[in-house]
């Protein structure tokens, strides 16, 4: 990497960066939430096209640069760590939804796909970590799989929408995705240029969260995979935080749910784009055991997190939201007492 900063200089620009993501990360949400109605695709499905995609542009970048300056376990642990901790941040949201349990409320048929489709994708990469050693042009095999499997899980999604083969029972705790008829009267081309201005303003913050990061993990000497995993993903995951909080508190809870499992299921995208831009062969293989560690974590807590919404608890935050954090919070504990 060519640019290197000081600790201090490296830990102010994570603070920055955060700042700009959380300040464009609320007006996402209700550009998005007017789209999902103007358009008619729906809040799950925007939630993962849009919302969740859209944020997750800084974790893209911060991954990819890792990955070219050589940093296989930083680049692999920011893309898992940051959909660990999107995930809890789905949990802290349900604090700010009142009525009952956010799962509960958001259960719905395009959401409990996402999370098969996030599970199946984070087990591909899992498995690949132990597949033979070969790569195409310097790709490993299973990053083509990995993007057809995602585009294949966007399909799904899309049918579960327009098509469901089964549905949740409606109590009157449910929260059923139909368009608002009032918006706010602006033209759709604006919304969308709207749109595509804070788009780029999150994706610029990707640089200089990844060229922070990797300073500080020269410049400290924690390993790579630590700081990914502590630091990086969790500043560029920011932006889900505050959507998933703004969306609940306009009500807009499946668009808040599937935000947090499009943008997951899309953040495994990461990987695919790490392996391409890590030219010492496959990074599956490089990937070290902090990374593979984390992988694991993060299927236990979007399993909790599905077992929620089919479990459909009335309480609050409920114990899954509980549990969630509580996982995460063993699993960050681990990771730093061992390296």
């Amino acid at each position: 990497m060519d640019v290197m900063w000081s600790v201090p200089v490296a830990g102010a620009a994570l603070v920055v960066a955060g700042v700009v993501l959380v300040t464009v990360g609320v007006r996402f949400t209700h550009l998005v939430d007017e789209l999902a109605d103007r358009t008619g695709m729906g809040e799950a499905l925007a939630g993962a096209l849009l919302l969740g995609a859209t944020t997750s542009l800084p974790g893209l970048i911060t991954t990819i640069l890792g990955a070219a300056s050589g940093e296989a376990g930083f680049a692999m642990s920011n893309a898992i760590g940051g959909i660990a901790a999107q995930t809890v941040f789905l949990a802290i949201a349900d604090s700010f939804y009142r009525p009952v349990n956010l799962e509960h409320a958001a259960a719905s048929v395009p959401n409990m796909v996402q999370s098969m489709v996030l599970v199946s994708l984070i087990g591909l990469v899992l498995g690949a970590t132990g597949s033979p050693d070969v790569t195409l042009l310097g790709i490993h095999p299973a990053t083509f799989l990995l993007v057809a499997m995602y585009v294949y899980g966007l399909m799904l999604v899309r049918d579960a929408h327009h098509n469901p083969r089964w549905a949740p029972e409606q109590t009157d705790k449910t929260v059923v995705d139909e368009p608002d008829e009032e918006h706010s009267g602006r033209a759709m081309s604006r919304l969308w240029v709207e749109f595509g201005i804070s788009a780029a303003v999150v994706a610029a913050t990707g640089w200089v969260v990844g060229t922070a990061g990797l300073s500080l993990a020269d410049q400290t000497g924690l390993s790579g995979s630590l700081v990914g995993a502590l630091f990086t993903s969790v500043v560029t995951s920011l932006p889900e935080l505050v959507t998933v909080i703004a969306a609940v508190r306009i009500g807009a809870v499946t668009l808040a749910v599937g935000d947090i499992l499009g943008g997951n299921t899309f953040d495994v995208l990461f990987v695919a784009a790490a392996d391409i831009a890590y030219r010492d062969g496959s990074i599956y293989h490089a990937a070290d055991s902090s990374a593979l560690f984390l992988m694991a974590v993060t299927v236990v807590l979007v399993a909790v997190l599905a077992a929620g919404m089919l479990r459909r608890d009335e309480r609050a935050i409920g114990f899954e939201g509980v549990a969630i954090i509580g996982f995460y919070a063993l699993g960050i504990t681990s990771l730093v007492l061992v390296g």
